[in-house]
């Protein structure tokens, strides 16, 4: 029934005014605006829409910017990477660990450029770092919004952007150097693309959607390819065009993937090996060796040649090997539950729901829902192989890679909150109450991992959410009366005995249902709000990092990303590190030696570097260690047997050097720094790690023996020998060891050749050997 024109005589039949209240929920759950025909309808924007916009993309910056400094180098390895991009072209190209370009880091160098790029304009330090990865966040939360907004309104779009702005480890992240950042906001400029080629076929949106595909493929290989198949399955099945038509535009975008990601592997695998940098990872000095290889398939299979692993993986981690139990609970684990799986369990509820809303689109708004159905599918898509890739992959996996995950389930939650909100009746109300009632579950359930932070928030959380989703369910007792099929007060049918107005009671259970909304989306973000902050808060460095706070019951290596696995009883600090832990292991600073954690202390010791190590509960012997990075007695560290020393790495790092650097007195930068000119390499070491340390400090190139983990043929023993002969290396740091299999690489006979050939010189902790003077 259509509502009569200006001016007509109220009718019993029709549906009186909508209140100022009404009005103004309207706008929040996307109004439309006149569609023309054969095309979906948009969201009309509400004037409050653009400055909640800009508000969201400044805190969301505040946010990431917040104390980054702090930081420091955070990871090493690609740090001097950047350093290196930004004194040599050639180093920036290949992104290469050094200027001199012995050996390229274990990944394309796409991640590297607006970094390096940033270095060559304001200088080596934190902030010209760093902040290309923050700004990455601000933008890939706007782009989400955006995205979002098309088709379920700014309410939607600003619950998305919010959520993805306070996941744990998105904020993680976009505040550390690591190629995931940029990967993400890839991905999700991807899947814009798409979501724009779905409205209308246009074949330049697949073409920028492959640009960005391909582009990912230089930023971290095969994994941006992951979601790849779901998209191109639901743009055959969706697109407003010809079937023929939607073929024809796929490939296309392949070859926009080719082009755009193929142009560098060309020019790497043709440029003469002899003069351009090893590839850092391969066992061949192959790119795409590396590809299919140590960062392709043998992630999921766990058969990575020349990783820490030894190439087969390793006993003791249950299903997954040496990297944690695979399986469908993998990401809700105690080591990866508080990174990612706040909203998980939202996220797949609304895709359920959402699907099945939109199974049957109502004549007078199919294109609409066509296009919220397949909205639904590409996400939906994108999270659901994503899931099942991270759960069940037997290769090396570490915590941050669920950044991956984030805007996926944003999405999700705000497309389905929004539909389900508008379309209202009791079938929707049903699914939003118990959404909030299972989120506010979990979130008490991750809050209670660790018991000594914040313990009233996990009981304020629940309670909030629990009288959230009941607040959410008395709109259905207040409309029960009303018939199916009758008009709602937007003058469209509502099933199940939706929202209309049968007067006060109806008025009043729809005003408690905006209040119960709105506090079931705080307690929704409360729990991961404050593992953000925590993060924040809290200084970052090394190669393996987590979001939030200790965590009890964590297994599955050190931070979830080590070999071995954690003894039981060992609890995982909010950097990835370890407390209480095995006899002669290190210690991570926040909150180590037990349950209470010792946040507060090392948040009052944070320094620019790092933080100092707190010092409860070891055992006689064991040393302190940087706070969340201590992890558990590797040896070849120095402060202790298996210790850290101070900032959590002494004189080596961890294992040797393998995931983090090491301190650089002022004694040793000057050391390497006297006639460093007259040099190719100021000095070689052990792995990436050790040698980064050193050239970060001095500014001046370090050869990386062994690449990453000490493990790459390169250099080899001869070719090494070569190298000091000619005068090109000053110095040899001695100490420095790689993963398993480094001897295979040739570090090892390296090291017993230097040992037995050349003058050692010891500056304070630090030994070196000179490779101008024979023993």
């Amino acid at each position: 029934m259509t509502p009569p024109p200006p001016g007509t005589p109220a009718h019993p039949s029709y549906p009186p005014p909508l209140t100022s209240q009404e009005r103004g929920l309207a706008s929040v759950v996307a109004p439309r605006t006149p569609q023309q025909p054969g095309t979906a309808a948009r969201p009309a924007q509400p004037r409050w829409a653009r400055p909640a916009l800009l508000a969201l993309l400044l805190v969301t910056a505040v946010l990431y910017l917040w104390s980054l400094s702090a930081s420091g180098d955070a990871n090493q390895f690609y740090s001097a990477a950047v350093q290196a991009g930004g004194e040599s072209w050639k180093a920036f190209f290949f992104g290469s660990s050094d200027a001199a370009n012995s050996i390229t880091v274990d990944k394309p160098p796409a991640a590297l450029w607006p970094m390096a790029l940033s270095v060559r304009l304001f200088g080596l330090g934190s902030w010209a770092i760093l902040v290309p990865e923050a700004l990455m966040g601000v933008a890939t939360v706007g782009v989400l919004y955006g995205a979002v907004r098309r088709r379920f309104g700014a309410g939607a779009g600003l619950l998305a952007g919010g959520a993805l702005a306070v996941t744990p480890v998105a904020a993680l992240m976009f505040r550390f150097n690591n190629p995931d950042a940029l990967l993400c906001l890839l991905m999700v400029c991807a899947i814009a693309a798409v979501l724009r080629a779905l409205d209308d076929g246009r074949t330049k949106w697949l073409v920028l959607a492959g640009v960005c595909f391909g582009l990912g493929f230089l930023t971290k290989t095969l994994q941006a390819w992951l979601i790849l198949p779901a998209l191109a399955v639901v743009y055959v099945c969706c697109a407003p065009v010809a079937l023929r038509r939607r073929f024809g535009q796929l490939l296309l975008a392949g070859l926009a993937i080719v082009v755009s990601g193929g142009w560098w592997v060309a020019i790497v695998e043709l440029w003469p090996a002899s003069s351009r940098p090893y590839i850092g990872g391969s066992q061949h000095n192959s790119f795409l060796e590396l590809t299919f290889g140590y960062n392709g398939f043998g992630r999921i299979t766990g058969n990575e040649t020349g990783s820490v692993g030894g190439g087969g993986g390793r006993p003791g981690g249950g299903g997954g090997g040496g990297w944690g139990e695979t399986g469908i609970t993998r990401l809700f684990s105690s080591d990866m539950g508080g990174q990612i799986s706040w909203l998980l369990p939202a996220a797949v509820i609304l895709l359920g729901a959402g699907v099945w809303v939109l199974r049957r689109a109502r004549r007078a708004t199919a294109a609409e829902q066509a296009g919220q159905r397949a909205e639904f599918l590409v996400w939906g898509g994108a999270l659901l192989t994503t899931f099942a890739t991270f759960s069940f992959m037997s290769g090396i996996f570490h915590q941050y890679y669920n950044i991956a995950l984030a805007p996926y389930i944003a999405a999700l939650v705000g497309m389905g909150a929004a539909l389900l909100w508008r379309r209202g009746g009791r079938g929707a109300s049903l699914v939003l109450a118990a959404t909030v009632a299972v989120t506010a579950g979990w979130s008490y359930v991750l809050l209670d991992r660790s018991p000594e932070w914040l313990p009233w928030l996990r009981w304020t959380v629940l309670g909030v959410g629990l009288v959230s989703a009941v607040g959410l369910l008395l709109p259905v007792r207040a409309g029960a009366s009303v018939r199916d099929g009758e008009p709602a007060g937007d003058g469209k049918p509502v099933r199940d005995g939706g929202p209309a107005r049968a007067g006060a009671p109806l008025r009043a259970g729809r005003r408690v249902a905006v209040l119960a909304a709105g506090l079931g989306v705080v307690t929704a973000l409360a729990g991961p709000l404050a593992y953000t902050l925590n993060t924040v808060n809290t200084p970052k460095s090394g190669s393996i990092i987590t979001a939030g706070p200790l965590v009890r019951g964590g297994m599955g290596g050190p931070g979830g990303g080590f070999p071995g696995g954690r003894p039981p009883g060992m609890w995982r600090g909010n950097n990835g590190g370890t407390a209480g832990g095995a006899p002669g292991g290190g210690q991570g600073g926040q909150g180590a030696g037990g349950p209470q954690g010792n946040n507060q202390a090392t948040r009052q010791g944070n320094s620019q570097a790092g933080n100092q190590p707190g010092n409860r509960g070891r055992l006689p012997g064991q040393a302190a260690g940087r706070q969340g990075t201590g992890r558990p007695g590797f040896p070849g560290g120095a402060g202790g047997p298996g210790g850290f020393g101070e900032r959590g790495v002494g004189r080596m790092g961890g294992m040797g050097g393998l995931l983090n650097g090491s301190k650089v007195s002022a004694k040793a930068k000057a050391l390497l720094e006297k006639d460093a000119g007259d040099y190719t390499w100021a000095a070689a070491a052990i792995g990436s790690q050790n040698a980064a340390s050193y050239q970060l400090a001095t500014q001046k190139p370090v050869m990386a023996i062994g690449g990453f983990n000490g493990s790459d043929p390169s250099p080899t023993l001869a070719q090494f020998k070569t190298y000091v002969a000619d005068g090109k290396i000053h110095y040899f740091l001695a100490g420095g060891r790689g993963g398993p299999g480094g001897g295979q690489g040739g570090s090892s006979k390296i090291t017993s050749w230097v040992t037995k050939t050349f003058k050692k010189v010891t500056v304070g902790s630090a030994t070196f050997y000179d490779l101008t003077r024979k023993a």
